[in-house]
């Protein structure tokens, strides 16, 4: 992996589902996050996803393109149009800087109405520089094709 390289994009379903087993995962229980018509009162057309769904989606798209021994470093987020159910959200991201084992990726989560997501992510790979020998030479190169069962971030 370069600097400029593009890392796969990850389409994922925004259902109300994931909305709401989201809000309810990380103790988020405002109306906006599971009650539609509250949400509608409030002059939402729906109810949306919370930042923390979010950011714990920005990490998984950056574990599984780096491995299952990445390490979340930094996650640094904002939030832009909302995720409602029925649309999808695609995040793409760009490698903005390698050093050593770490990385720094400039993540966009897109939807139907605009960018739902924009931030930046540093990522270490243990390893990925050769100091532990894990993957040598390989280095970060090897990082992109990495697949994870379930990915999440470690501190």
């Amino acid at each position: 992996m370069r600097v400029g390289d593009a890392l796969p994009p990850l389409e994922i379903e925004i259902t109300r589902t994931l909305i709401v087993a989201g809000a309810i995962a990380s103790r988020d229980y405002q109306d906006v996050h599971h009650d539609a018509e509250l949400a509608r009162q409030k002059g939402s057309p729906d109810i949306f996803m919370n930042i923390l769904t979010t950011n714990g989606l920005v990490g998984r798209y950056i574990t599984d393109r780096f491995g299952p021994r990445s390490v979340l470093r930094r996650v640094a987020i904002r939030l832009g149009a909302p995720n409602y159910p029925g649309d999808t959200m695609v995040l793409t991201g760009t490698v903005e800087e390698i050093e050593g084992d770490t990385a720094t990726v400039r993540v966009v989560g897109a939807n139907g109405i605009g960018r739902h997501v924009t931030g930046t992510v540093t990522v270490t790979v243990p390893g990925a520089d050769g100091a532990d020998g894990a993957r040598g030479a390989e280095g970060l190169e090897g990082a992109e094709g990495a697949v994870v069962q379930e990915a999440g971030s470690r501190p």
